[in-house]
């Protein structure tokens, strides 16, 4: 799990599909069992908020993004209007979400080279390649996906490259745009 302070009214939370698993939840429970699942996070939120220093009170808004390889994108935001101090609980608004992203992450350039060969092969067009922290991210939509069964590009993928949990929005800020659009398609013409 990882915990990152957006602001003084707002946390963010990872949650790996490893991190799930080690807590007793499948993937298929994450959509079927509505109180173990708000139990996850009111334990999820509290050890973050005693890791951060942030103080629960009031209303919550819990965005929770699930993300396809990778795991769960939790958003915590905390509306210090309207508290009313006399109440000893907290109050959750939760929002599931599926993400329309695949991100994964790459050791070196040479792996995305042959990945996009095969993806290439499958129909599947766009992308996007950032490299950030020592690391070379690809981003998939899933309209570019060309009809393919998102699973199966997940586990073509996961042959050379691993699930990742930095957000699309985190890259954009903090990564340098390697190929800003039809990367597959430049990538192969580039070098096969």
């Amino acid at each position: 799990m990882r915990i990152e302070r957006v602001s003084s009214s707002q946390f963010t939370i990872f949650l790996t599909f490893d991190d799930l698993v080690e807590r007793g939840f499948n993937k298929e429970e994450l959509f079927q069992d509505a109180t173990s699942i708000q139990n996850l996070f009111t334990d999820v939120m509290y050890e973050a908020s005693s890791e951060l220093g942030f103080e629960l009170e009031g209303k919550l808004y819990v965005q929770v993004y699930i993300m396809q390889a990778q795991g769960m994108h939790v958003i915590v935001t905390q509306n210090r209007d309207n508290i009313d101090w006399d109440e000893d609980f907290i109050e959750m608004k939760v929002t599931l979400d599926e993400s329309k992203e695949l991100i994964f992450s790459f050791d070196d350039f040479e792996n995305i080279i042959q990945v996009s060969s095969y993806l290439n092969s499958l129909s599947v067009s766009g992308g996007q390649v950032f490299f950030m922290e020592n690391r070379y991210y690809m981003l998939l939509k899933r309209n570019e996906l060309g009809g393919n069964n998102k699973e199966n590009v997940i586990a073509l993928m996961s042959e050379f490259s691993n699930p990742s949990i930095v957000t699309s929005y985190r890259l954009k800020e903090y990564g340098k745009v390697i190929i800003p659009s039809n990367a597959i398609e430049t990538i192969v013409q580039t070098f096969t």
